[in-house]
């Protein structure tokens, strides 16, 4: 029988998943996005979806994975920047995918993938923070509170936005605090 369509690779078919998730998830919220229709966006069959990943929160990682990928490469260029610039671009990179960090963080405790991407996830940005802070020469028996207070702050203003001027005001004052 002849081939309707051309043979597409894995990488490729991967990419084009993860793409369609990504516009609904980031749209709709990964709660009101059925397989069906992440299926229907990529073109493919939702059985096609489970034999690259195992179930929705796999899909979801992948979403997350390249999201975060991303944002790496465009954090790249602020190096020239504050860290208080920086962590508020962070912050503003953030409110962006509002819908999935709230995703994440009520997913943790019943997702062992998602625990795992979200503990991997704070790891990373908080040894950027620590290093942040050496290079700051803050006093190393206060890099890991610092750190960690740094981590609250930018969490809680997710969870109560802020506008611009409150979020440049308070990031501003919390590095005033820390000694950077």
């Amino acid at each position: 029988m002849p081939r309707n369509r051309r043979p597409v690779d894995r990488a490729e078919k991967r990419s084009e998943i993860v793409s369609a998730a990504r516009s609904l998830f980031v749209d709709d919220g990964y709660e009101h996005t059925p397989m069906g229709r992440i299926a229907t966006a990529a073109g493919v069959t939702t059985n096609t979806i489970y034999w690259y990943f195992g179930d929705k929160d796999e899909l979801l990682v992948g979403v997350l994975d390249e999201i975060h990928t991303d944002a790496l490469a465009r954090f790249a260029a602020l190096t020239g920047l504050s860290v208080n610039e920086q962590v508020l671009w962070v912050v503003e990179e953030l409110e962006k995918y509002h819908r999935l960090v709230d995703t994440v963080h009520s997913r943790t405790s019943v997702s062992s993938c998602l625990d795992k991407w979200h503990n991997n996830f704070h790891s990373l940005w908080e040894q950027w923070i620590a290093a942040e802070l050496r290079r700051e020469e803050v006093g190393e028996a206060e890099i890991e509170p610092t750190t960690r207070m740094i981590v609250f702050v930018v969490e809680a203003m997710l969870t109560h936005p802020q506008d611009e001027s409150s979020k440049r005001a308070i990031i501003d004052l919390l590095f005033r605090k820390v000694g950077v």
